[in-house]
């Protein structure tokens, strides 16, 4: 099983000088990552998403990383494929120069940005971001199969063109789809790329998902397939502060999710801003259960069906805690079917110190565990 950090770039009260510190912050934080054995770092680009996500040019960061580092590898994951964020050619073009001056480390991974923030800052047609993003899959796994990428689809046409560099690792990175949905699960699986999932909803949902992943690669035919090279590796999140002091840990760790719950609600179903209060005293996990009931109150109210999924963020059940209540968290995820555990750990209102230290934990106790194994 691999390990694996991923980055929002989220904070609390983002002035100028608190947003370049958490961007500071969150290098530091990739850096340790490769001392501590971590396997891969991951950053998500989304844009004008305030709180939830200042990470708008993660091929910037990870080049950065890249540079400071040896051996991890470096997860664009995900870019936002549809045409007007980034035009396919433009992504295999950065994707490839990355490729090589890491060394033939980095991973790609295609996802839709499609809230309504961020498809209205860049023109983009929220009806076709989905197939946007398959076409683009499509492009960038032909874009170094032969001397000259041409490609006619529904919706583009790329007329011979070289597409330079080329990636280090041939015929290109391993590409990867963000996954929250059974739908997205088994279009990754039928177009032969990894899954990027969501995990908040725990264990047992993980392994639903995992079962649904593989009925579809099971049923799988080269017809869709996006390249020659199929990647099947499915990546879970794992939301997760670790401390000795395994209470203080789970106060950290389940307010820093409920920050990063409401953030998300705001910007993909229309929540109030994120409470930016820290109070003493208050019971997070009763606060993330009251949050969920609000949500589902919500969407009553609009008539919208309650999905099992619609509360996941709030759901608190994560490797939060001791090194061995970490441990034992992920032992679920491995018998769930993961590949991959992606932690969590920079969100908005966790503490640097809090970071590093549970990187530091992870690196020395977690990891280790099941390498041993």
């Amino acid at each position: 099983m691999k390990f694996s950090v991923i980055f929002e770039a989220q904070l609390t009260d983002p002035t100028p000088e608190r947003e370049h510190q958490v961007i500071r912050d969150s290098v530091e934080q990739a850096v340790l990552a490769e001392r501590m054995g971590f396997d891969r770092i991951w950053a998500v680009e989304h844009h004008s998403l305030k709180w939830y996500a200042h990470m708008s040019a993660p091929e910037i960061f990870l080049t950065w990383v890249a540079a400071k580092t040896s051996t991890i590898r470096i997860g664009h994951g995900v870019v936002c494929m549809p045409f007007a964020f980034n035009h396919p050619a433009r992504v295999a073009e950065r994707a490839a120069m990355l490729d090589l001056l890491s060394g033939g480390r980095l991973d790609l991974g295609a996802g839709r940005g499609g809230t309504q923030q961020e498809t209205s800052l860049c023109g983009v047609d929220p009806d076709r971001t989905t197939q946007e993003v398959e076409e683009a899959l499509r492009i960038i796994g032909k874009a170094w199969q032969s001397d000259e990428l041409e490609y006619h689809g529904e919706l583009i046409d790329i007329d011979p063109h070289p597409i330079l560099p080329r990636p280090q690792q041939l015929p290109h990175p391993p590409l990867f789809l963000a996954c929250s949905r059974t739908e997205t699960l088994t279009q990754a699986a039928e177009l032969g790329v990894g899954a990027l999932v969501m995990g908040f909803a725990g264990p047992e949902s993980i392994a639903a998902m995992r079962t649904a992943y593989d009925a579809a690669r099971a049923a799988r035919t080269d017809a869709r397939c996006v390249s020659s090279v199929v990647n099947d590796h499915f990546s879970v999140l794992c939301p997760t502060i670790v401390l000795d002091d395994g209470e203080q840990a789970r106060r950290i760790g389940v307010r820093g999710q409920r920050f990063f719950a409401q953030s998300i609600g705001h910007w993909y179903g229309g929540a109030g801003v994120p409470d930016e209060a820290v109070v003493a005293g208050v019971d997070e996990a009763a606060e993330m259960r009251r949050a969920a009931e609000q949500v589902v109150a919500r969407l009553h109210e609009q008539h919208i069906p309650v999905r099992p999924t619609a509360t996941a963020t709030f759901h608190a059940d994560h490797a939060y805690g001791t090194a061995d209540d970490a441990i034992a968290y992920v032992e679920r995820l491995r018998d769930a079917g993961a590949d991959e555990v992606m932690c969590l750990i920079q969100m908005g209102t966790v503490p640097q110190e809090a970071c590093l230290e549970t990187l530091r934990q992870w690196g020395e106790k977690v990891i280790p565990h099941f390498r041993a194994a």
